[in-house]
């Protein structure tokens, strides 16, 4: 952010214990003061990250929205901290908005470094709970994957793990899906460029990855087969119709889980996983790898889920009218 006016800062107390801080990870608890910094992106709209009042990034512009509406010692206590930012950036040669992007990126590097979910190939299964599944498909916890590892699962022919990774969601994405029909025909191209697309991406290294979250699967408890069924379906006919090697995960927990589903997008436990233990130990170049999704926060978006899950990673995003329109 820069002090142009280019972004502003809204303080609040939190409504629910839903958002997670965009510096530490963390979650901001239900009635704790927490900190956004909102921005218009070059797509023209709107977008807050919110933080917890100590791990607000370096601001410089004002004034606060909402800070009239705060208790007499958040409004104190935020207006010095404020004017310790605005003293800091006018020392500093480095615009305030490079300075918050590479703080981010290291951030979102630690906060992957605090991740840790243990993984074991005795831990994969054939099931998912009282689902059977699809050959190739497996299960861990509580998510759905696809021939990641030649050590656990049959090979997918082509199936290169890279330095490079081109990530996507799946419904709203790449699939036009409709939560009304169920089925595995029930899907037809979100965009007729996609596999035309996908196949440059593949032709020039990239490991093609889908990260979806279905939380029907958990929750369908009598009728998990056919959620399974549906999402794994339709998962299988696009790759067929794309006939490119696609990893996929799919996360089957549902956002009223407690404890919080590390795997659930925005969370970055499908990507931890990925990165850590299917990807056969290469190094991910963060500056060529991307992610594409459609709950970007926008209006008419379902919700934010997947930039989120971009900026928790440190994953440059894409909303796919936008990706798929070049």
């Amino acid at each position: 952010m820069s002090s142009s006016g280019s972004g502003w800062m809204v303080a609040e107390y939190a409504r629910s214990g839903r958002s997670n801080c965009k510096q530490c990870g963390k979650e901001i608890g239900k009635g704790e003061l927490r900190v956004g910094v909102g921005s218009r992106d070059a797509r023209g709209f709107d977008l807050t990250k919110w933080h917890h009042f100590q791990c607000v990034p370096p601001w410089s512009s004002s004034p606060i929205r909402g800070l009239q509406s705060l208790k007499t010692s958040d409004q104190d206590a935020l207006t010095t901290l404020m004017n310790r930012h605005k003293e800091a950036c006018s020392d500093k040669a480095v615009p305030v908005q490079q300075t918050h992007f590479k703080k981010r990126k290291l951030l979102a590097s630690a906060a992957q470094g605090d991740l840790e979910i243990p993984f074991s190939a005795s831990a994969v299964t054939d099931k998912y709970k009282d689902a059977n599944l699809l050959p190739k498909w497996k299960a861990f916890q509580t998510i759905i994957f696809l021939q990641p590892v030649s050590s656990i699962l049959l090979p997918n022919e082509g199936l290169q793990d890279s330095t490079k990774i081109a990530a996507f969601d799946f419904d709203g994405c790449l699939a036009n899906t409709s939560v009304r029909r169920i089925g595995a025909d029930a899907w037809s191209l979100m965009y007729t460029s996609i596999p035309e697309k996908l196949q440059s991406l593949y032709n020039d290294g990239f490991k093609l990855v889908i990260f979806t979250n279905e939380a029907n699967i958990e929750i369908w408890k009598k009728k998990r087969q056919v959620a399974v069924d549906s999402k794994v379906g339709r998962l299988e006919n696009f790759i067929k119709h794309v006939k490119l090697p696609i990893q996929v995960f799919i996360a089957c927990g549902h956002s009223r889980s407690e404890p919080k589903d590390p795997f659930r997008k925005p969370a970055p436990g499908m990507w931890y996983l990925m990165e850590k233990h299917f990807n056969s130990g290469h190094p991910i170049d963060m500056e060529q790898s991307f992610y594409v999704g459609d709950a970007a926060g926008r209006p008419s978006d379902h919700s934010d889920a997947d930039i989120k899950f971009a900026e928790a990673i440190g994953l440059k995003f894409h909303v796919p009218e936008e990706f798929f329109s070049h």
